[in-house]
């Protein structure tokens, strides 16, 4: 008789009860809060249990002891949750007390103002592209970049920035260790020609990405420096390439590279 295997991609998870050890606890608790985050949309306690693989009244404790404290809410009308004001009380404090955000933040409203383009802030955090700031442009039509998010080094003007300006080995680690991925058919895959990129945005002091995270957008970034000479972040301006097209216009490019050296020079850097 034959048999059938059936092969699982992934590993199921393990389930969760509040009878494990305190630190099981604990991690439920934060993912729940990290998911809850993370959604547009009201989540119900069915669908959280089965997300997680725990019990209905195991998530249900959970969300209630969080919502005690004020960082889950439920809608009264569908007893649906959704992230509570605490979190949002508590991340601003953060962004605040973020030195590269505060200092840059009306250079950045300058930038965009100057340039009618979205003005953005990046930093590299645990060695992956972050944006930590986005002023949307004055326009009809604007993209869906929010702070927190994460983009590829390889297929942005900020991550090749990175990547020029930041730690020595940084292509090596992060983007040349592994196959990297074409975002659209013009993402740079080729480790030779991306070390070429890099090397030109090191030259000449700010980067470009046309139509290599999405077809249609462009971006110009260039790099903050700290009190001591390190790569800080980047900062620059983004939106259609028919507004930044793929070799910049030189204002654009002096607006990028000036509002950086000012958000440097406030962070204590001497250069030029």
């Amino acid at each position: 008789m034959s048999k059938v295997i059936a092969l699982r991609k992934t590993p199921r998870k393990r389930r969760l009860t509040d009878e494990g050890p305190a630190t099981e606890t604990v991690d439920l608790s934060l993912r729940l809060l990290e998911r809850l985050a993370a959604s547009r949309e009201t989540i119900g306690v069915s669908e959280l249990a089965r997300e997680f693989a725990s019990s209905k009244a195991t998530v249900y404790r959970h969300l209630q002891t969080l919502m005690r404290h004020g960082f889950v809410h439920q809608e009264s009308k569908t007893m649906r949750y959704t992230a509570g004001i605490k979190l949002f009380i508590l991340g601003e404090r953060l962004r605040e007390r973020f030195d590269l955000v505060a200092v840059a933040r009306e250079e950045m409203l300058r930038l965009r103002d100057e340039t009618g383009q979205t003005a953005s802030l990046s930093a590299l955090i645990e060695n992956q592209v972050v944006w930590l700031e986005v002023l949307h442009a004055h326009a009809i039509v604007n993209f869906g970049i929010q702070p927190g998010s994460v983009i590829d080094a390889h297929a942005s003007a900020q991550g090749k920035v990175a990547l020029a300006f930041g730690p020595e080995d940084l292509l090596e680690r992060c983007c040349l260790a592994k196959p990297l991925k074409a975002w659209t058919p013009h993402t740079i895959c080729s480790p030779t020609a991306l070390r070429r990129a890099v090397a030109q945005v090191r030259s000449r002091g700010w980067a470009t990405a046309p139509n290599e995270f999405m077809v249609g957008l462009n971006g110009v970034m260039a790099p903050i420096f700290n009190h001591a000479g390190d790569y800080a972040g980047a900062v620059g301006i983004g939106g259609s390439i028919q507004h930044i097209p793929a070799s910049p216009p030189l204002e654009q490019i002096k607006a990028v590279t000036q509002t950086a050296q000012r958000i440097s020079h406030k962070l204590g850097w001497r250069g030029r």
